[in-house]
């Protein structure tokens, strides 16, 4: 069983939910949700956000591995992109300074 369908397993069971009602839920037949659940099947994009949806988690925590804190990895990274994010814009600002500079040295 792969993280993915272990993860899924278990948010089905916190739920008390049995594989047909999940498979229900998700409009699909319980050996289909047997098999994603078991990772003899890969699930796509659309179909992870819908168990997701359906169990009220992100996407992120379905395909976490045991002991991750996906949100707390999130959040460093966020802030990290941020201030990288900041400094290009600043540079980018300059640029256009520049640009207009010399544009209207051109003009002039």
């Amino acid at each position: 069983m792969n993280v993915i369908g272990k993860n899924i397993r278990q948010l089905r069971q916190k739920n008390g939910w049995s594989q047909g009602e999940v498979a229900k839920r998700l409009n699909i037949s319980i050996p289909a949700f047997s098999k994603i659940e078991t990772g003899i099947t890969d699930i796509n994009i659309s179909r992870l956000e819908q168990i997701a949806h359906l169990f009220q988690v992100s996407t992120m925590d379905i395909i976490s591995k045991e002991g991750e804190n996906p949100q707390s990895l999130n959040f460093e990274e966020i802030n990290a992109l941020k201030q990288k994010l900041s400094v290009r814009e600043e540079e980018i600002i300059k640029l256009q300074k520049k640009v207009i500079d010399l544009y209207e040295e051109i003009r002039g």
